[in-house]
């Protein structure tokens, strides 16, 4: 399943969502109200719940390298679960809880950040204290330093980034994909596919029309909505997908897809015929967030775990592992004075370490506000089937 899964129609988690992003006042916490005991002092452990396969792990021992590092430096231990398979179903298990004002029992989580912009504009996370934070201060990313929905980052704190882009199999198809466009050709029907969620799909198929996604309009919606309605009547997208694309793209099945940088890095060593490209009218740069919920009861020992992430060296490390894009610029020289040869080579890798070319074409879309979600919903779900 894949960590930007789709967005899952408008009943049970989402049908919560839908009410509660509209300001329901009984859902809103006030600032006031977010903060709870802290039992960091005296209790040296937090709960840290992520995604599968989304952090660094010896194949021998199953151990978490990173993690034990940090218990052993600073005496905290952290009760880690991967229990995060899809941001509405987690929304859904965490929701009674922060709307009822009560405690979750996890002080550290990550969701990606269309689903943190909820939590953001629900008063459900806390605000993280900077002046224990310095790596942060100094070596987070300045391209994720500002997302329209938490601005200065006040809330959040990017775990891992990526880039949305086209990802097609040169060999097969015989010629090079340079724009979002080239999708359209027509020796490609029927071997595309696009992916089904609104969240994951909308920026790059609207940044190939054009649109400047860091302030698109409810009418450049409705424009890509018609767009998509016609490839699909002529039967030029073999389908919609999650994570599954993967296994279209390794069979041979479709010859060019959406898809995720970090999947593809891992795909290309499989099969080098894959590339990856960010088109030339740019593509979707994104993040997934780590957020300390409303009365977390470790919220000092959370800011320290987040703050360690930061550190260059650490950094590297968990970038070296998962091989999404990093959102600490100095973990590249980490790598590429390991002495490494691999770990040189992924110093190098503009999908790990984007370079000054590639991050002129990659925007952070603004998020699909509460009052436009049921509508714009209700519109791609019907196009895409779910």
């Amino acid at each position: 399943m894949s960590r930007r899964t789709l967005l899952r129609g408008l009943g049970g988690a989402a049908g919560l969502m839908a009410t509660a992003g509209c300001g329901v006042p009984a859902a809103y916490v006030e600032p006031g109200r977010r903060s709870g005991r802290d039992l960091s002092a005296r209790d040296r452990v937090l709960d840290f719940a992520n995604w599968p396969l989304y952090i660094d792990t010896d194949d021998d021992t199953s151990k978490r390298p990173t993690l034990d590092a940090f218990a052993e430096r600073t005496g905290i231990s952290v009760r880690y679960t991967e229990e995060i398979n899809d941001n509405d179903e987690f929304f859904g298990k965490v929701s009674p809880a922060l709307m009822n004002h009560q405690e979750t029992g996890r002080d550290l989580i990550v969701v990606s950040d269309w689903m943190a912009a909820r939590f953001v504009r629900l008063g459900w996370v806390q605000e993280m204290d900077r002046s224990r934070q310095p790596n942060i201060t100094r070596h987070l990313d300045p391209q994720l330093r500002g997302p329209a929905f938490d601005e200065g980052r006040l809330h959040s704190v990017p775990w891992q980034s990526g880039i949305t882009g086209i990802a097609y199999n040169r060999r097969k198809l015989g010629r090079e994909i340079r724009s979002t466009k080239d999708l359209w050709a027509g020796d490609l029907r029927g071997r595309v596919t696009l992916l089904s969620g609104l969240d994951e799909s909308f920026a790059l198929l609207m940044q190939g029309n054009g649109v400047d996604v860091t302030r698109w309009t409810g009418d450049d919606f409705h424009a890509l909505c018609e767009q998509v309605e016609g490839l699909v009547r002529r039967k030029h997208i073999r389908r919609f997908t999650g994570n599954d694309y993967i296994k279209d793209l390794s069979t041979g099945d479709v010859l060019a897809c959406q898809a995720y940088s970090g999947d593809v890095i891992q795909l290309q060593a499989d099969n080098p015929d894959i590339e990856f490209v960010v088109p030339e009218e740019g593509a979707e740069l994104w993040a997934e967030s780590l957020m300390i919920p409303n009365l977390a009861s470790h919220k000092a020992n959370a800011e320290a775990l987040v703050d360690y992430y930061y550190e260059p060296e650490v950094a590297a490390e968990l970038a070296a592992w998962v091989n999404y894009v990093c959102p600490v610029p100095a973990a590249r020289d980490v790598l590429a004075d390991s002495g490494d040869e691999e770990l040189a080579a992924l110093a190098e890798d503009p999908l790990i370490f984007p370079d000054d070319a590639m991050r002129r074409r990659l925007a952070i879309a603004r998020d699909i506000t509460s009052e436009e979600r049921a509508g714009f919903a209700r519109r791609w779900n019907s196009i895409v089937g779910l």
